[in-house]
């Protein structure tokens, strides 16, 4: 349906291009962009030295890798896939993507791998999961170490409630401020009814309701997390059996919502969610341990136009 309500989050319901790339992991330490000083720059340009991260809207940064420049039609094809608050925290970040990208493929030529492709991957993947394969040590979390996790969280391990739910939908435009109001007070009014007289739910979702469950009577059937846009999601959950006191808002409008039945998650065993865990703590050392090797070929390597944070011991002579 289109009203956001009852739908997968994919899109279009009551509910990017790829490329080979690696990004920094969170808990590596992040870059910082050099200052900008213009008069320190135009004597660099003049003499010929390297420019630092420009802050232009103008112009592209100017950094190089063991002397490999980083050419600003890389940055501006880069750029789309960091989207930032400002085009210059978006072309740092760019910037300092393609500065991993290409340390990393420094790397490789340099221990001269060769690999084969596997399904879905490209050259420069297959290539960097080579090297991360030959060059970081990544112990993988064993049994005692994941049930000793379980044990410590429980509580995040818990099915999902489901809930089984009647709504009215009354449609606006998530940009239009005058038809929110609108929408807004138009909830508040039949909301005062309905206290007044929940059993005429079906009544006003036939008449009122621009979701196609007006033709059940509002009813969404039964729902469970993930079947609902985020913000409709959030607000639903927490919400206890009978009719909700406030209109719930979305991107679709707002909601009056009546919750017929509530069934609350059960505590799942470990057995259901050790594969879940084992993947979750694998990945964490996966960070880990990439980011320190990130760390030690940036402390290894003359990089001009960003400053990054390495190493103080470089990993590879």
């Amino acid at each position: 349906m289109g009203c956001g309500c009852g739908g997968t989050g994919g899109g279009g319901g009551c509910g990017g291009e790829t490329r080979p790339a690696v990004e920094l992991p969170v808990e590596a330490p992040l870059f910082e962009e050099l200052p900008n000083e213009s008069d320190e720059q135009a004597d660099e340009v003049q003499q010929g030295a390297p420019v630092l991260i420009a802050t232009s809207e103008q112009e592209w940064p100017r950094a190089k890798v063991n002397g490999v420049a980083i050419s600003p039609e890389a940055i501006a094809r880069e750029l789309q896939y960091h989207p930032a608050d400002t085009r210059n925290e978006a072309v740092f970040l760019a910037t300092q993507a393609l500065v991993l990208r290409e340390l990393l493929q420094q790397r490789i030529a340099e221990l001269g791998l060769q690999v084969t492709a596997e399904n879905g991957e490209s050259e420069e993947e297959a290539a960097t999961r080579a090297l991360i394969e030959k060059e970081i040590p990544l112990p993988l979390a064993d049994d005692a170490t994941c049930q000793q996790y379980y044990q410590s969280n429980q509580s995040r391990f818990f099915s999902a409630p489901l809930l089984a739910v009647r709504h009215i939908l009354l449609a606006c435009p998530a940009d239009d401020d005058e038809a929110r109001s609108l929408a807004r007070e138009q909830a508040q009014a039949l909301l005062e009814q309905l206290a007044q007289a929940p059993q005429r739910f079906a009544e006003l979702a036939q008449a009122h309701s621009a979701c196609p469950s007006k033709a059940q009577d509002g009813a969404l059937g039964q729902i469970s997390k993930g079947q609902t846009v985020p913000e409709f999601e959030r607000q639903l959950f927490r919400l206890p059996q009978g009719l909700c006191g406030q209109p719930l808002e979305s991107r679709y409008g707002f909601h009056l919502v009546f919750v017929d039945q509530r069934i609350e998650g059960q505590q799942l065993p470990y057995e259901a969610v050790a594969g879940t865990i084992r993947a979750e703590l694998n990945q964490r050392v996966w960070q880990i341990g990439v980011g320190q090797y990130l760390q030690n070929l940036v402390a290894a390597a003359n990089i001009e136009g960003i400053r990054i944070q390495g190493a103080e011991t470089p990993l590879m002579q």
